[in-house]
């Protein structure tokens, strides 16, 4: 069974060279967040989740959660894990400090996020939901529902939930049947069931605070007409104290392929006299709301990809190191090797640490926009980087994903047959990650929402402005030199191509929706490789100035390998965005060309 090592100097190198952290440093609230103190801060986190969570992990995929009678019994070693980290306060390090958050900057909490997926997934979905519901209320709840629910909820002596999805109500969740029932103290009383309701159902909090999507008798139809509300597990008293258990009920959790110490529950709400709800804000504007959830646990399950990836690649590489077989072509015949010595596992091993740190570069680069969309004290700049934020979001969530799933498997691949074997734990990784391309929106309404809601931002200033910034980018790779030249060669290629899909989007999908839908998922593809590549670029261009300012002798090598990780991205995988082009431009046409009952 491998173990996990937090990469920490490649973490804060994206982190310095393409979050920006510097800058973000010297932005108003986040003076404390010093690049040397916050690299002293990811050390002792990257101690704490390879010693504390990540030996638990193997076990709760072996034991899981399990249900009986409404109640949910997670494996012991995860709740003593879970305790310790509400002890050490690593989840709470990017919350607001009047809420008892450390306010450490979003991209910071981004890498420890990062560090906490890749040493226990399942577990990791326990804070994960929390942090949404967080934001959600910081943002809309109101001052008695932020003094009642955010102290507990920073700390992780309570969690959260979303509650979306229902048994005819999935993706669409205009559909929605659940009901809201005002009453004459102004609470409501909830009707109906969720499922899919991660940590809907445990004991390891002393309460959960489910925020429930929910429909009152007189809302229009469609997600016009939904509502959000708070619905806890246990109601609290005016003294902040918890008093009898509402009227929610776990009443089964989902056997999945992965996952498995994460409960995926169905959850009646109101089986008795209802479920005691509060509104947050107004009446039908809950789909709103839960957007700011929504869009928060999006950039979460894209740190999933960089975060999965990481933990196949050093099982991958750990067992390439050791693995002794066969004779590489033209080595003498009396040598013993290793299959790392083999090019075509040196290929997957390449391909992969090339995807792990575009994608965790691409995570960081869209971290360190959400701060300065926070926090830059000029409004034209929290502006752009709101924007940038908004066009990314889906990018990253459905390319991080999805390149997520390709390095586990090549992860098994590279095991061959032992990596079909429990035993090894890679197989493990495929299961856990294999979730990630399909909830928060699949990656399917990633891409429509791409093509139909973030292209059209602001007349399509936005994706201009990213086209632009490529080619910056471009041309400081044509002063770099010729050591350069492949990046900038593939990534011009890239971004040309890029450009040509947009426009033919902005065209056809006005004509005809359903032209530019029949592209969407190859569009965000392109998408994705082109800006993995940028970031690559950009990284390998910092790590190329600081060998040529003499950078400290342990580090040489690590910068060397920036350089040639960029050059083997672009060279190697680049071009695929190139040839995308033609089926993000297709159209409909040969989709709709078979009747469905001769598909």
């Amino acid at each position: 069974m491998h173990t996990y090592t937090p990469p920490l100097w490649d973490m804060n190198f994206a982190l310095e060279h393409l979050a920006g952290l510097g800058e973000i440093a010297a932005l108003p609230g986040y003076e404390h967040a010093d690049p040397g103190v916050v690299a002293g801060l990811l050390e002792e986190a990257g101690k704490f989740f390879a010693e504390v969570w990540a030996p638990t992990n193997q076990e709760g995929d072996r034991d899981g959660a399990t249900w009986d009678d409404g109640e949910v019994i997670l494996p012991q070693s995860l709740v003593a894990a879970w305790h310790k980290l509400l002890e050490a306060g690593w989840h709470s390090l990017s919350f607001d400090e009047a809420y008892g958050g450390g306010g450490m900057p979003y991209s910071v909490g981004s890498v420890i996020t990062e560090m906490m997926l890749s040493s226990n997934k399942s577990l990791s979905m326990l804070p994960g939901l929390s942090n949404g519901a967080i934001e959600l209320l910081e943002k809309h709840g109101s001052e008695e529902q932020k003094e009642t629910y955010l102290n507990k909820l920073v700390s992780g002596v309570w969690s959260g939930t979303m509650n979306l999805t229902e048994p005819e109500a999935g993706s669409d969740v205009g559909a929605l049947r659940t009901k809201a029932v005002r009453q004459d103290d102004g609470s409501y009383r909830i009707f109906g069931t969720k499922i899919f309701i991660s940590f809907g159902e445990h004991t390891a909090s002393e309460n959960i605070v489910h925020l429930v999507l929910a429909r009152t008798p007189d809302a229009p139809p469609g997600t016009k007409g939904i509502s959000c509300f708070i619905v806890p597990k246990f109601l609290v008293g005016e003294d902040g104290s918890l008093g009898d258990r509402n009227d929610v009920t776990c009443v089964s959790i989902e056997h999945k392929m992965g996952i498995k110490s994460s409960p995926t529950c169905v959850m009646s709400y109101g089986e008795e006299d209802g479920a005691v709800g509060y509104l947050i804000g107004e009446e039908n504007r809950g789909m709103r709301y839960m957007f700011t959830m929504m869009n928060n646990a999006r950039i979460g399950v894209a740190t999933e990809g960089p975060a999965l990836a990481e933990i196949a690649y050093q099982a991958a590489l750990g067992f390439a190191r050791e693995r002794v077989q066969g004779r590489p072509l033209g080595a003498p015949a009396d040598g013993t090797y290793t299959i790392i010595d083999h090019a075509d596992v040196r290929r997957m091993l390449m391909t992969m640490k090339a995807q792990v740190e575009a994608m965790r570069g691409l995570v960081l680069l869209l971290s360190g926009a959400a701060d300065r969309a926070r926090a830059h004290p000029d409004p034209d700049v929290r502006a752009r980087n709101a924007q940038l934020v908004e066009l990314l979001t889906p990018v990253a969530k459905g390319w991080c994903t999805d390149t997520g799933c390709e390095v586990a498997s090549s992860a098994i691949q590279v095991h061959g047959g032992m990596g079909y074997i429990e035993e090894t734990g890679v197989s493990q990784i495929y299961r856990d990650i294999r979730i990630a391309p399909i909830y928060e929106g699949t990656n399917g309404i990633q891409a429509l929402d791409l093509i139909g809601r973030k292209l059209p931002l602001d007349g399509g200033k936005p994706v201009l402005d990213l086209l632009a910034d490529v080619r910056l980018t471009v041309a400081a790779l044509a002063d770099a030199g010729p050591a350069f030249d492949t990046i900038r060669e593939n990534l011009t290629n890239a971004v040309n191509a890029l450009e040509k899909s947009t426009f033919w989007i902005f065209e056809h999908g006005i004509k005809d929706p359903n032209d530019a839908a029949a592209g969407a998922t190859p569009f965000l593809r392109q998408f994705g490789l082109t800006v993995g590549g940028w970031v690559l670029a950009q990284e390998a261009l910092a790590a190329q100035g600081r060998l040529d300012k003499g950078a400290d002798v342990p580090d040489h090598p690590r910068l060397e390998a920036k350089v040639v990780t960029a050059r083997f991205f672009a060279e190697t995988l680049l071009p695929e965005a190139v040839s995308l082009t033609a089926a993000a431009t297709q159209g409909k046409e040969t989709l709709f060309a078979i009747d469905a009952q001769h598909l």
